[in-house]
């Protein structure tokens, strides 16, 4: 089955999603750490599925969005952190570059180069990158003009996503990638004020997934509450959202996604507040989820088979130790999903 078409129900997921499944953990967003080392290290270790890390708190040009404007003209970083945008020299000349080997990229280059030396080449990888929707929304508050800002922003994304995906290829050619966009600003999508229509923001977001090309997994990420059937209707094979009670009454929307072989990344840990020291209350409250969504017909089986577990955001402002607790939180969550995912498997006589 190719990854461009859409799987049956059951097992049948396609060919890219597949590595990414069974309750395996993953990383989202940004780690505290400040060492480049550690940081690769832990992205290496602290996940079923490692993922490339940023490091802000190492460098304001890690940033989400510092990342995606470090290669354009116009743009400068100031000593405390500070990103300033010439609008005017941006719209003027906006030939965008992709620099791997500078500063915006150090926690890359440093999971690269651990991932090389310690043979990672032919498991999986997962990655993120700054959506174009939100992007958009950073030029256009910078003094872009609103039409110029987000076709900007869709051509950085569309560049630097294509760059990241190749670069990570040419070091771990086995490895199968997952690219996730992060848009945080889907939560206020459906605003009347909001600066592009529902619809304009669609087809930005499916263009920039389509970037990484046919062999590599792909999908979005928020880490808000937005409008699901938009998120949806981008075509992604994989989304990415908090653990919600309100995602009931998206049941028959969730329901086919996966029966159409989607993959549901559910962000089970929180990131803000109080964390637990045990994962029995985020376990519980996904559990309750999963059985409301199945008492609205989606098939209970699916959701468990085709589901990742992450933490709801990045890391960036805990400590190293209660990210690392974080983490591992995750991974025990999707280890008992995994096992849940198997019994179904037998179940159905796979």
């Amino acid at each position: 089955m190719s990854a461009d078409s859409p799987g049956g129900r059951g097992d049948r997921l396609p060919d890219a999603v597949v590595p990414f499944s069974g309750g395996q953990s993953i990383g989202i967003g940004s780690l505290p750490h400040r060492d480049r080392g550690a940081a690769a290290a832990f992205a290496l270790s602290e996940f079923d599925i490692a993922t490339v890390p940023s490091l802000p708190m190492r460098s304001s040009a890690e940033g989400m969005v510092a990342q995606a404007v470090a290669g354009l003209p116009g743009v400068s970083f100031g000593q405390y952190g500070s990103c300033a945008i010439d609008p005017i020299a941006l719209v003027r000349d906006h030939r965008i570059t992709t620099d791997l080997s500078g500063e915006a990229f150090e926690g890359l280059r440093a999971f690269v180069d651990l991932a090389v030396r310690v043979h990672h080449d032919g498991a999986p990888v997962k990655w993120q990158f700054v959506g174009p929707v939100t992007l958009g929304v950073a030029l256009a508050r910078a003094g872009v003009r609103h039409d110029r800002a987000f076709e900007i922003a869709a051509e950085a994304v569309r560049h630097h996503v294509s760059e990241i995906s190749s670069a990570l290829r040419r070091a771990l050619p086995s490895s199968p990638q997952l690219m996730l966009l992060d848009e945080p600003w889907l939560v206020d999508l459906m605003r009347p004020d909001f600066p592009i229509p529902p619809d304009v923001a669609v087809d930005l977001i499916s263009t920039g997934m389509a970037a990484v090309g046919s062999e590599a997994a792909f999908g979005l990420h928020c880490c808000g509450r937005c409008d699901i059937a938009t998120m949806l209707e981008t075509g992604p094979q994989v989304i990415s959202i908090p653990v919600a009670d309100e995602l009931v009454e998206y049941a028959g929307y969730l329901g086919r996604f996966v029966d159409g072989g989607g993959v549901i990344a559910w962000g089970v840990v929180p990131t803000t507040g109080p964390v637990t020291m045990r994962p029995d209350r985020y376990w519980r409250r996904l559990s309750d989820l999963w059985s409301s969504l199945s008492e609205r017909g989606v098939d209970a089986g699916m959701l468990r088979r085709q589901s990742l577990i992450t933490p709801e955001c990045g890391f960036s402002r805990h400590q190293v130790s209660t990210a690392r607790r974080i983490a591992r939180m995750s991974s025990e969550i999707g280890h008992r999903v995994n096992g849940q995912a198997m019994a179904s498997r037998l179940g159905l006589g796979a």
